[in-house]
């Protein structure tokens, strides 16, 4: 079996899970490739007390992985899905950060299930990502990734709110007056969306959500859409540019540019446990806490 490993130390004693995880890999003799930078973070880390200098590194991946572990929280697993994009391989998140809303299992959890995901006794849960095109052509490297969560534009060194032009597949929306919005997948339907008044939506749900931020217009509201549909967006305001982002990432571009967003034509897999689901994680740390029923 050959496993990739993706993280960031940005959360405290996350080294004792690297250690944790890498143990427990190397006592089921699997090959382990781990990211170049990640690898060089774990090296200089004090908290990593094991020493993998040796390890094989990787920049790119291909379709041979098996599985690609990440080990962090939600913005790790987001940036991680644009080294899978269309390869089809499964993604373990490891959470070492507060919510977790996407990963598979929390950093307690590593002993107990480390050996049950490595049988493959699971089941995959796979999500739509977005991807976009831009009119005139941006040179920005943003727009070669595609997005798990959202793509939003908002506005940029302004208070003031921006006019987003909307089109969905060539026949004219609406004009929201508002300080941006958000086109997001149902698995985005958790984060940003969300905290703007969008609705919750189960990831195999063929839909997506456009969310205003902050309309100036009372009727403004959240709108289900079919995921195959192509939405169109130009924004204008008092600036001459406003910022667009894909997930955690941020460009800048000009006003009236066209912006063109699509379903892309793959899904990311993300690993679930058998015992554990989608409506339990919602339960649990969105909704309503833990199960009351006797």
């Amino acid at each position: 079996m050959k496993i990739g490993i993706y993280g960031q130390f940005y959360h405290e004693n996350a080294g004792t899970y690297i250690n944790q995880l890498l143990e427990l890999l190397q006592e089921e003799k699997v090959e382990v490739i781990i990211e170049r930078n990640f690898l060089d973070l774990i090296n200089k880390n004090k908290s990593v007390t094991g020493e993998y200098s040796d390890y094989k590194t990787f920049d790119i991946l291909d379709a041979s992985y098996d599985l690609f572990f990440t080990i962090g929280g939600d913005g790790t697993i987001l940036k991680s899905i644009n080294y899978i994009k269309n390869l089809d391989i499964p993604i373990v998140g490891i959470n070492t950060g507060r919510l977790g809303f996407l990963s598979t299992i929390q950093k307690e959890q590593i002993g107990e299930t480390i050996h049950t995901i490595l049988k493959k006794d699971f089941s995959i849960s796979p999500r739509a990502v977005l991807q976009i095109e831009t009119n005139p052509k941006s040179d920005d490297e943003v727009f070669n990734n595609v997005a798990l969560n959202e793509i939003a534009v908002s506005r940029k060194n302004t208070t003031s709110m921006i006019t987003v032009d909307t089109w969905l597949n060539n026949q004219y929306l609406t004009s929201y007056w508002a300080d941006g919005l958000i086109i997001a997948t149902p698995t985005g339907s958790t984060g940003y969306s969300l905290s703007c008044g969008g609705p919750v939506i189960t990831p195999d749900a063929d839909s997506i959500v456009i969310t205003p931020i902050a309309p100036h217009n009372l009727n403004a509201r959240p709108l289900i859409i079919k995921d195959d549909t192509k939405i169109t967006l130009k924004v204008s305001g008092r600036e001459d540019s406003h910022l667009l982002s894909m997930d955690s990432r941020l460009a800048s571009l000009e006003n009236d540019t066209e912006i063109i967003i699509q379903k892309a034509p793959y899904a990311i897999n993300l690993v679930e446990l058998n015992d554990d689901s989608f409506l339990q994680t919602l339960r649990k740390k969105l909704l309503w806490g833990e199960d009351k029923r006797n």
